[in-house]
């Protein structure tokens, strides 16, 4: 292995390291879906166990 490699696995590595823990912290603050820019306040999110997982479309319709 040629350190180009070597520096190329420590970025993917790292990168890695660094998703896994933003949604491990996510998940323990109780957010339920990760990716939703409405996640705070999206009235399905106060629904026990609910989550939205649809396009921001829906969100828009729901908040108005």
């Amino acid at each position: 292995m040629n350190a180009a490699t070597i520096i190329a696995i420590i970025v993917i590595a790292a990168i890695l390291f660094f998703a896994i823990r933003y949604i491990y912290k996510e998940k323990k603050k109780g957010n339920a879906c990760i990716g939703c820019p409405y996640a705070d306040s999206c009235p399905r999110h106060r629904q026990e166990g609910a989550s939205c997982c649809g396009s921001t479309v829906q969100h828009k319709a729901d908040l108005n």
